[in-house]
């Protein structure tokens, strides 16, 4: 039997569950996959999803400089087949609108893909449609295959149009995970319909039901337990969480957990010093799945203020907020980018502008004291995600249109 190829950014990473998933679920449904990762893993753990997928991996040189003489066979190869001439149009077009070494890197890990693709390999699906759709693209074009595309935040909202107009009119058909991206690529697409929307969803097998013993936790006396999880990065808005954390009440008892690495880690952890914060305040880093779970189950209120950057960055639907929400956990988030495709404010959680950590602090203030509206909130989102972003539905989709190409 033939397999697919899904390409990745770096395989495993504990911030892309939402893939692991979808991996494994492609698996079980009789899928067989070859992943193709453009970076070597970094993260400290790996999830347990990861323990259960069992498909080949192949890592591509992240940098020429990392194998070289590979880099080289490869081109030498690529120059010999009949598709050469057609796939290098396509990378001297690409680079004369972005004249760079990234560029150039994608050719090289393109050629590379190519000249070592396992001949069941048939198809070519890539997550992200910045640099691994790059790669991913003129692969195909060199391997003589067909290739699709699954969307998500950031490889949209900080590509410029153009290149997402050449992908999308070069690719087989698409996915991406929230109606805001659906309606954005379409809008550049000259067939919109190949352009689909495909929650992620959530597989619930491992995430508690919510409990049926509220915490009574108010802030006057036991910390009520404030949770978030997320890489330490701009988009994520924890620097507007510390300032709102720091507005609340002298008198009201909190105490916030973060888990996730990032760039901005140990500014974060600086400013809170800053701010006299440090003793209401745990770091914990990168942590697994397991760890994660049981966090939530101790949390009294999960807050993730997420924002738009000035590159265009956001969110989409952060996987964190729908496992949370599985569990029971009230949520406190942002009205921006696909969130409120999840949360409906005051009906399945809070939502406040992102940005403004005036607003943030009064919602956290109004929560932290409210137990009661904690639990009617929690217990309502949880029936809205489990109900509507169930992951089977998506994944049956997809593996009925790979069944179509393998």
């Amino acid at each position: 039997m033939s397999r697919i190829a899904v390409v990745v950014k770096g395989y495993p990473r504990l911030s892309e569950t939402f893939i692991a998933q979808e991996i494994l679920g492609l698996e079980r449904r009789g899928i067989e996959i070859l992943i193709v990762a453009l970076r070597q893993p970094y993260d400290p753990y790996i999830h347990d999803l990861h323990r259960q997928i069992s498909a080949e991996v192949m890592y591509l040189p992240e940098y020429v400089k990392d194998d070289p003489a590979r880099v080289a066979r490869a081109k030498r190869w690529a120059q010999t087949q009949p598709t050469y001439e057609a796939a290098k149009a396509l990378f001297d077009k690409d680079f004369a609108q972005e004249s760079n070494a990234n560029r150039q890197r994608r050719w090289a890990q393109g050629c590379v893909f190519a000249h070592e693709l396992p001949e069941d390999v048939t198809w070519i699906h890539t997550h992200y449609l910045h640099t691994p759709c790059s790669a991913s693209r003129y692969a195909a074009h060199l391997a003589g295959r067909q290739w699709s595309f699954s969307a998500h935040a950031k490889d949209i909202w900080t590509s410029p149009e153009w290149d997402l107009r050449t992908k999308l009119d070069d690719s087989a058909w698409g996915v991406t995970c929230t109606g805001v991206n659906a309606e954005y690529l379409k809008s550049l697409s000259q067939d919109p319909d190949k352009v689909e929307l495909v929650y992620h969803g959530l597989d619930f097998c491992g995430f508690p039901m919510p409990s049926e013993t509220p915490s009574a936790r108010d802030g006057s006396g036991a910390p009520v337990q404030l949770l978030s999880v997320g890489r330490a990065v701009e988009k994520k808005g924890y620097n507007d969480l510390l300032t709102a954390l720091n507005k609340l009440p002298d008198d009201l008892n909190w105490h916030f957990t973060h888990i996730g690495g990032g760039a901005l880690s140990e500014k974060l952890k600086a400013r809170s010093e800053k701010l006299g914060l440090s003793d209401k305040i745990t770091w914990r880093g990168a942590q697994p799945r397991e760890e994660v779970i049981k966090s939530c189950q101790e949390a009294d209120l999960f807050v993730l203020p997420s924002k738009l950057t000035k590159s265009g960055d956001r969110d989409g639907i952060p996987n964190v907020l729908m496992e949370a929400q599985s569990m029971g956990i009230c949520c406190l988030s942002t009205n921006v980018s696909a969130i409120p495709e999840l949360i409906t404010d005051g009906e399945t959680g809070r939502l406040v502008p992102p940005a403004e950590p005036a607003t943030l602090a009064k919602a956290l203030e109004e929560l932290i004291k409210d137990p009661k509206e904690r639990d009617r909130l929690g217990h309502a989102s949880a029936n809205n995600v489990r109900t509507n972003f169930a992951t089977h539905p998506g994944l049956d989709h997809l593996a009925e249109k790979f069944r179509k190409v393998i």
